[in-house]
Protein backbone atom coordinates (compact mmCIF):
# COMPACT_ATOMS: atom_id res chain seq x y z
CA UNK A 1 0.00 0.00 0.00
CA UNK A 2 1.36 3.42 -0.90
CA UNK A 3 2.40 5.89 1.73
CA UNK A 4 -0.32 8.35 0.73
CA UNK A 5 -3.07 5.74 0.86
CA UNK A 6 -1.91 4.91 4.39
CA UNK A 7 -1.83 8.62 5.34
CA UNK A 8 -5.36 9.02 3.96
CA UNK A 9 -6.67 6.06 5.95
CA UNK A 10 -5.00 6.88 9.28
CA UNK A 11 -4.82 10.70 9.36
CA UNK A 12 -6.91 12.40 6.69
CA UNK A 13 -10.15 10.43 7.10
CA UNK A 14 -10.46 10.91 10.88
CA UNK A 15 -9.56 14.61 10.61
CA UNK A 16 -12.17 15.25 7.91
CA UNK A 17 -14.78 13.20 9.81
CA UNK A 18 -14.21 15.34 12.89
CA UNK A 19 -14.05 18.75 11.14
CA UNK A 20 -17.15 18.35 8.94
CA UNK A 21 -19.10 16.11 11.40
CA UNK A 22 -19.96 13.41 8.91
CA UNK A 23 -22.38 10.78 10.15
CA UNK A 24 -21.00 7.99 7.95
CA UNK A 25 -17.44 7.19 6.80
CA UNK A 26 -18.83 6.97 3.25
CA UNK A 27 -19.39 10.76 3.29
CA UNK A 28 -15.67 11.46 3.70
CA UNK A 29 -14.32 12.94 0.44
CA UNK A 30 -11.66 11.04 -1.49
CA UNK A 31 -9.53 11.78 -4.51
CA UNK A 32 -11.18 9.79 -7.31
CA UNK A 33 -8.66 10.36 -10.07
CA UNK A 34 -5.92 12.66 -11.36
CA UNK A 35 -5.98 13.66 -15.03
CA UNK A 36 -2.79 15.05 -16.64
CA UNK A 37 -3.18 16.72 -20.02
CA UNK A 38 -0.65 18.26 -22.42
CA UNK A 39 -1.94 20.12 -25.45
CA UNK A 40 0.30 20.90 -28.41
CA UNK A 41 -0.80 23.32 -31.08
CA UNK A 42 2.34 22.63 -33.13
CA UNK A 43 1.35 18.95 -33.45
CA UNK A 44 -0.69 19.72 -36.58
CA UNK A 45 2.56 20.47 -38.47
CA UNK A 46 4.73 17.71 -37.04
CA UNK A 47 3.24 14.35 -36.04
CA UNK A 48 6.37 13.34 -34.09
CA UNK A 49 5.50 15.98 -31.45
CA UNK A 50 2.68 13.76 -30.16
CA UNK A 51 5.12 10.85 -29.78
CA UNK A 52 7.49 12.96 -27.63
CA UNK A 53 4.57 14.22 -25.50
CA UNK A 54 3.35 10.65 -24.97
CA UNK A 55 6.89 9.57 -24.03
CA UNK A 56 7.19 12.44 -21.51
CA UNK A 57 3.80 11.74 -19.93
CA UNK A 58 4.53 8.02 -19.75
CA UNK A 59 7.85 8.71 -18.01
CA UNK A 60 6.26 11.15 -15.53
CA UNK A 61 3.23 9.04 -14.62
CA UNK A 62 4.35 5.46 -15.20
CA UNK A 63 1.26 4.83 -17.31
CA UNK A 64 0.87 4.97 -21.10
CA UNK A 65 -0.63 8.23 -22.33
CA UNK A 66 -3.33 8.36 -25.00
CA UNK A 67 -3.47 10.99 -27.76
CA UNK A 68 -6.32 13.49 -27.82
CA UNK A 69 -7.96 14.52 -31.06
CA UNK A 70 -9.63 17.70 -32.34
CA UNK A 71 -13.43 17.53 -32.09
CA UNK A 72 -14.09 20.27 -34.63
CA UNK A 73 -12.36 21.72 -37.66
CA UNK A 74 -11.15 25.31 -37.19
CA UNK A 75 -9.98 26.98 -40.39
CA UNK A 76 -8.19 29.87 -38.62
CA UNK A 77 -5.96 27.41 -36.77
CA UNK A 78 -5.51 25.13 -39.83
CA UNK A 79 -7.03 22.37 -37.75
CA UNK A 80 -9.15 19.49 -39.06
CA UNK A 81 -11.47 17.26 -37.12
CA UNK A 82 -9.69 14.12 -35.96
CA UNK A 83 -6.14 15.55 -35.90
CA UNK A 84 -4.01 14.60 -32.87
CA UNK A 85 -3.48 17.76 -30.80
CA UNK A 86 -2.27 16.50 -27.42
CA UNK A 87 -2.11 13.64 -24.95
CA UNK A 88 -3.62 12.77 -21.58
CA UNK A 89 -3.32 10.26 -18.77
CA UNK A 90 -5.94 9.36 -16.16
CA UNK A 91 -4.46 7.98 -12.94
CA UNK A 92 -6.39 6.03 -10.32
CA UNK A 93 -5.47 3.91 -7.31
CA UNK A 94 -1.85 3.29 -6.34
CA UNK A 95 -0.38 5.12 -9.36
CA UNK A 96 -2.47 8.17 -8.52
CA UNK A 97 -1.19 8.28 -4.91
CA UNK A 98 2.38 7.72 -6.13
CA UNK A 99 2.04 10.64 -8.59
CA UNK A 100 0.52 12.93 -5.93
CA UNK A 101 3.42 12.11 -3.60
CA UNK A 102 6.03 12.92 -6.28
CA UNK A 103 4.19 16.08 -7.38
CA UNK A 104 3.82 17.59 -3.91
CA UNK A 105 7.19 16.52 -2.47
CA UNK A 106 9.63 16.56 -5.40
CA UNK A 107 8.30 18.38 -8.46
CA UNK A 108 6.56 21.48 -7.08
CA UNK A 109 9.46 22.47 -4.77
CA UNK A 110 11.70 22.47 -7.89
CA UNK A 111 9.64 25.27 -9.46
CA UNK A 112 11.58 28.52 -9.54
CA UNK A 113 10.27 31.13 -7.03
CA UNK A 114 7.71 28.64 -5.69
CA UNK A 115 5.48 30.11 -2.99
CA UNK A 116 2.67 27.56 -3.11
CA UNK A 117 -0.15 26.61 -5.43
CA UNK A 118 -3.20 28.81 -5.97
CA UNK A 119 -5.81 28.03 -3.28
CA UNK A 120 -8.63 29.46 -5.45
CA UNK A 121 -8.43 27.13 -8.47
CA UNK A 122 -11.43 25.01 -7.43
CA UNK A 123 -14.38 24.61 -9.79
CA UNK A 124 -17.24 24.93 -7.28
CA UNK A 125 -17.85 21.17 -7.12
CA UNK A 126 -14.74 20.08 -5.25
CA UNK A 127 -12.34 19.54 -8.16
CA UNK A 128 -8.96 21.28 -8.30
CA UNK A 129 -7.04 22.32 -11.43
CA UNK A 130 -3.34 23.10 -11.52
CA UNK A 131 -1.30 24.34 -14.45
CA UNK A 132 2.44 23.85 -14.79
CA UNK A 133 4.59 25.83 -17.21
CA UNK A 134 7.23 23.18 -17.88
CA UNK A 135 7.63 19.42 -17.66
CA UNK A 136 11.28 19.74 -16.56
CA UNK A 137 10.35 19.97 -12.86
CA UNK A 138 9.80 16.21 -12.80
CA UNK A 139 13.02 14.28 -12.09
CA UNK A 140 12.09 11.62 -14.68
CA UNK A 141 12.53 14.07 -17.57
CA UNK A 142 16.10 14.46 -18.84
CA UNK A 143 16.90 18.03 -19.89
CA UNK A 144 19.05 16.97 -22.87
CA UNK A 145 16.29 14.87 -24.44
CA UNK A 146 13.58 17.57 -24.34
CA UNK A 147 12.79 19.00 -27.79
CA UNK A 148 10.53 21.80 -26.48
CA UNK A 149 9.40 22.95 -23.05
CA UNK A 150 5.68 22.31 -22.68
CA UNK A 151 3.22 23.00 -19.91
CA UNK A 152 0.59 20.66 -18.58
CA UNK A 153 -2.76 20.74 -16.83
CA UNK A 154 -3.31 18.56 -13.77
CA UNK A 155 -6.86 18.05 -12.49
CA UNK A 156 -7.64 16.45 -9.12
CA UNK A 157 -11.17 15.00 -9.26
CA UNK A 158 -12.59 14.46 -5.77
CA UNK A 159 -15.85 13.19 -4.30
CA UNK A 160 -16.13 16.35 -2.18
CA UNK A 161 -19.37 18.31 -2.52
CA UNK A 162 -17.89 21.76 -1.80
CA UNK A 163 -14.63 23.56 -2.44
CA UNK A 164 -14.00 23.91 1.29
CA UNK A 165 -14.11 20.12 1.78
CA UNK A 166 -11.82 19.57 -1.21
CA UNK A 167 -9.35 22.23 -0.04
CA UNK A 168 -9.18 20.60 3.39
CA UNK A 169 -8.71 17.16 1.79
CA UNK A 170 -5.84 18.33 -0.42
CA UNK A 171 -4.26 20.29 2.46
CA UNK A 172 -4.27 17.20 4.65
CA UNK A 173 -2.82 15.19 1.73
CA UNK A 174 0.13 17.61 1.66
CA UNK A 175 -0.79 20.11 -1.06
CA UNK A 176 1.45 23.19 -0.63
CA UNK A 177 -1.22 25.92 -0.93
CA UNK A 178 -0.01 29.55 -0.90
CA UNK A 179 -0.88 31.40 2.27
Amino acid sequence: MSRYKEIYRKEVSPALMKKFAYKSPMQIPKIEKVVINIGAGDAKDNIKVIDSIIADLTAITGQKAVPTYAKKSVANFKLREGMAIGAKVTLRGARMYEFIDRLFNFALPRVRDFRGINPNAFDGRGNYSLGLKEQLIFPEIEYEKVDKIRGMDIVFVTTAKTDEEARELLTLMGAPFAK
